[in-house]
C-alpha cells in the first residue's frame, strides 16, 4: 500500500513537471516571437530607409546624366546644323558660279549668232545683187549667142567651100582626111598618155617603194628567224654493215614487215652503214626513221617486235605532233584554234618546201604579217592567224587531192575559221583577190619569207628551166630583139628593136610581159621586167 501511494505521487509529479515545462516553453516561444517581431520591424524599417536613399541617389545621378547628354546632343546638333549650312552655302556658291559661266557662254553664243545673222543678211544682199548682174550678163550672152550663130552659119558655108577646095588640092575625101587626122591624134594622145602614166607610175613607185621598204625592213628586223634552209633527208645510220642483213631478215621478211607497217620504202644499197628511207608522206617517213633507230638500238628485229615498235612510235609521234602544234600556236600568240588544226600545224614540222621547213615558214609569215599589221594599225590577230594557217593544206596534201590552197580552204571552213582567215589562205598566192588588208599583208609576208636569201633551195634542173621559160616569155612579143634573165631569175632585161618599138610602147610592153610572167610562171618573190630601147644613128664618111 505504501509502495502504490509513492508510485501514484511520483506519476502526478512527473505529469505536473511536464505540464510546467510545456507551459514554460510556450511562454518562451511567445516571448521570442515578440522579441523577433520587434527586431524584424526595426531591421525592415532600416533597410527600407537605406533603399530609399539609394534610389533617390540613383534618380539624382540619372537626372544629372540626362541633363549632360541633352547638352551634348544640343551642341552636336548645332555643329551638324552649322556644317550643313556651310556645305549648302558652298554648293550654292558653286552653282551660282556655274550659272554665271553658263550665262556668259549663252551671251557669247547670242553675240555670235547675232553676228552670223548680220553676215547672212549681208550675204543675201550680195547674192541678190549678183543675181541681178547675172541676169544682165545672161541677156548680153543671149545677144552675143545670136550673133555667134549667124557668124557660125557663115563660117560653115566658108568651111564647106574650103573643104571642097582642099579635097581638090589634096586629092583626098573628107572621110579619108578625118581618118588620117584621127590616127595622128591617137598617136599623139597615146604618146602623151604613156609619158603621163610613166611619170605618175615612177612617182608612185618611188613613194610606194620607200614606204614599203621602210615597213618591210622594220618588220623583218623585228622578226628574228633562222635564215638557213633546211634539207630533210631521211637517213638512218647503222653501227655496222652486219646490221643490214638483220634488217632485211631471212628471205626479206623483216624489211617487208617494216615497209608494210610504215608505208615507207627502205633502200638498202652499197652505201656503208646507212639505210635510206623513201616516201612522200613526211610523217610516215619520220615514224619509220624513229622505229628503225629503236629497233637497231634494241637489237631484236623480227616482225612481231617491228609491229609493236612502229605502233608505239606512232603514238609517241602523235603526242609530239600535238605538243609541237600547241607550241607553235603559243609562239604566234594566238588562241582558240581548233584542236585538229593544231595537230595539222604540228605535222608541218615534218614537211618541207624547197628545203624550207613549212612550220618555221608559217611562224615567220605570221610574225612578219603581224608586225606589218601593227605598223599599219590593222587587225594584228587576224594577220597572225592568217599567216600561221596559210599553208595548213600542205600538212595533208600527200593524202588529199587538190592544191594546198584548196585543201587549206576546205580545212579552215570545216573547223569554223572566219571568212577573213579563209580569204588570207585563198589569196596568199594570188589565186583569189584579197578582200582585206590583212590578206594582202599575209601575201607579202609569204613572199618575203620565201624570197629572202637562203630561205629556199632549188635543183639545178628546175632553176635552168625557169630561166629558159622566163627568157622565152620575153621573146614571144613582137619587136623584141634579145632577152636575158639575170640576177638568178630576179630580173629580165628585154632589148627591143628601136625601129619597131618607140618610147611610148616600151611602157605597155613591160606591162604585158610582166602580166604574162604572172600567168604562166611560178616563182618566189618578184621579177623585175626591164625593157631597154636604144636608137643609134650610124653614118660613114667617104
Amino acid at each position: 500500500m505504501t509502495i502504490s501511494m509513492n508510485a501514484l505521487l511520483s506519476d502526478a509529479t512527473v505529469t505536473w513537471l511536464i505540464l510546467g515545462i510545456v507551459i514554460a516553453a510556450v511562454v518562451c516561444l511567445a516571448i521570442g516571437w515578440l522579441v523577433g517581431y520587434f527586431v524584424y520591424s526595426n531591421v525592415r524599417e532600416k533597410k527600407i530607409g537605406e533603399t530609399k536613399s539609394v534610389v533617390k541617389k540613383m534618380l539624382d545621378d540619372a537626372q544629372t546624366e540626362s541633363k549632360q547628354l541633352k547638352k551634348e546632343a544640343i551642341i552636336e546638333a548645332k555643329e551638324q546644323e552649322l556644317k550643313l549650312r556651310n556645305d549648302f552655302e558652298r554648293e550654292a556658291k558653286e552653282k551660282r558660279a556655274e550659272m554665271q559661266k553658263l550665262e556668259s557662254r549663252l551671251n557669247q553664243k547670242d553675240d555670235i549668232l547675232n553676228k552670223k545673222e548680220i553676215n547672212l543678211i549681208k550675204r543675201n544682199d550680195e547674192l541678190e545683187q549678183t543675181r541681178k548682174e547675172l541676169d544682165n550678163y545672161k541677156r548680153e550672152i543671149d545677144k552675143k549667142g545670136a550673133e555667134v550663130d549667124k557668124r557660125s552659119e557663115q563660117v560653115e558655108k566658108q568651111q564647106e567651100l574650103m573643104t571642097q577646095e582642099l579635097e581638090k588640092v589634096a586629092q583626098l575625101s573628107q572621110e579619108e582626111a578625118k581618118a588620117q587626122l584621127v590616127e595622128l591624134i591617137k598617136d599623139d594622145a597615146r604618146k602623151e598618155a604613156a609619158v603621163f602614166v610613166r611619170n605618175q607610175e615612177a612617182q608612185a613607185k618611188e613613194e610606194a617603194e620607200k614606204k614599203a621598204k621602210n615597213l618591210i625592213s622594220l618588220a623583218v628586223q623585228r622578226c628574228c628567224t633562222d635564215h638557213a634552209s633546211e634539207i630533210t633527208v631521211s637517213v638512218v645510220p647503222l653501227p655496222n654493215d652486219d646490221m643490214k642483213a638483220r634488217i632485211i631478215g631471212r628471205e626479206g621478211r623483216n624489211i617487208r614487215a617494216l615497209e608494210n607497217a610504215t608505208g615507207i620504202e627502205f633502200v638498202i644499197d652499197d652505201t656503208p652503214e646507212v639505210v635510206i628511207l623513201s616516201g612522200f608522206d613526211p610523217v610516215r617517213r619520220e615514224v619509220a626513221r624513229l622505229a628503225l633507230e629503236k629497233l637497231v638500238s634494241d637489237g631484236r628485229i623480227h616482225p612481231a617486235s617491228i609491229e609493236d615498235t612502229v605502233e608505239k612510235v606512232r603514238k609517241e609521234l602523235d603526242v609530239k605532233i600535238k605538243e609541237t602544234g600547241e607550241a607553235a600556236m603559243f609562239d604566234a600568240g594566238l588562241y582558240g584554234i581548233h584542236p585538229e588544226l593544231i595537230k595539222l600545224l604540228g605535222r608541218l614540222k615534218y614537211r618541207t618546201s624547197y628545203g624550207q621547213n613549212v612550220l618555221q615558214h608559217s611562224l615567220e609569215v605570221s610574225a612578219i604579217a603581224g608586225l606589218m599589221a601593227q605598223e599599219l594599225g590593222c587587225d594584228v590577230n587576224l594577220a597572225k592567224r592568217g599567216g600561221l594557217l596559210h599553208d595548213i593544206g600542205k600538212a595533208v596534201d600527200h593524202e588529199v587531192e587538190g592544191t594546198h590552197i584548196q585543201i587549206g580552204t576546205d580545212l579552215a571552213r570545216k573547223y569554223k575559221e572566219s571568212n577573213k582567215v579563209i580569204n588570207c589562205i585563198q589569196a596568199h598566192h594570188g589565186d583569189v583577190e584579197p578582200t582585206t588588208i590583212e590578206a594582202v599583208l599575209v601575201q607579202a609576208a609569204d613572199a618575203i619569207s620565201g624570197a629572202r636569201p637562203g630561205a629556199r633551195r632549188e635543183t639545178t634542173t628546175n632553176y635552168v628551166k625557169r630561166l629558159e621559160k622566163l627568157e622565152s616569155i620575153g621573146q614571144e612579143f613582137k619587136g623584141v630583139d634579145k632577152c636575158y634573165a639575170i640576177q638568178a631569175g630576179r630580173e629580165i632585161r628585154v632589148i627591143v628593136k628601136p625601129d619597131q618599138i618607140d618610147d611610148a610602147k616600151t611602157l605597155f610592153l613591160a606591162k604585158d610581159i610582166a602580166k604574162k610572167i604572172e600567168e604562166e610562171l611560178e616563182y618566189p618573190g618578184q621579177i623585175k621586167v626591164n625593157v631597154i630601147r636604144e636608137y643609134r644613128s650610124v653614118e660613114y664618111a667617104k
